[in-house]
C-alpha cells in the first residue's frame, strides 16, 4: 500500500500519542499531560491554528508533521511554522519526513503563504541531512526566555 498523507483525525490520537512519546524521548524532554491532552484538543478544533498531518501506510501512522500559520512584519502574505516533525524511528530512511515536508509546501503554496520555516538541534544530524536538501540554514540562532 502507498503512504498517505492526510489531516489527523480523532481515531488518530493513540498513535499521536504513541509518536509524541518518542518525539519527547528523543529531545531528552517531557511535557505534562495537561498541555499534551490540550496539544491533541487543538489539533482537532478546526477554529485552532495549529494543525497536524500524518503519514500512514497500511492503517499505521509512521510519522506526523504538526504547524500552523502567522502573520508577518516581513511580508504582506503569513507564513508557515512547522513546529514538530517525527517519523516513528522503525520508518526512518523511507522517505516520510520528505512526504511530510512537501505536504506542507502544497499547502503553503495552496494558502498563499510566504513560505515555512523550523528549528531542529544543531546536533540533529539526520533531521539535518533531510532539511539541507531543501534549503541551507538561514544562520539564525533562536533564544528562548521563559516568563
Amino acid at each position: 500500500m502507498a503512504l498517505t498523507i492526510r489531516d489527523a483525525v480523532e481515531r488518530d490520537e493513540a498513535a499521536f500519542r504513541r509518536l509524541w512519546a518518542g518525539y519527547l524521548a528523543f529531545y531528552k524532554t517531557d511535557v505534562p499531560e495537561e498541555v499534551t491532552a490540550f496539544t491533541w484538543a487543538r489539533i482537532l478544533d478546526a477554529g485552532s491554528r495549529v494543525s497536524m498531518r500524518v503519514a500512514e501506510e497500511d492503517g499505521k501512522v509512521l510519522g506526523f508533521a504538526i504547524h500552523h500559520y502567522h502573520e508577518s512584519t516581513w511580508d504582506i502574505a503569513p507564513e508557515g511554522y512547522l513546529e514538530d516533525l517525527f517519523v516513528d524511528e522503525t520508518a526512518r530512511g523511507k522517505g516520510i519526513g520528505r512526504a511530510l515536508i512537501d505536504d506542507l509546501v502544497a499547502i503553503s503554496k495552496r494558502h498563499g503563504w510566504r513560505g515555512i520555516y523550523w528549528h531542529t538541534r544543531h546536533d540533529n544530524a539526520g533531521a539535518r541531512r533531510l532539511y539541507d536538501s531543501y534549503v541551507e540554514t538561514d544562520g539564525h540562532i533562536r533564544y528562548r526566555l521563559q516568563t
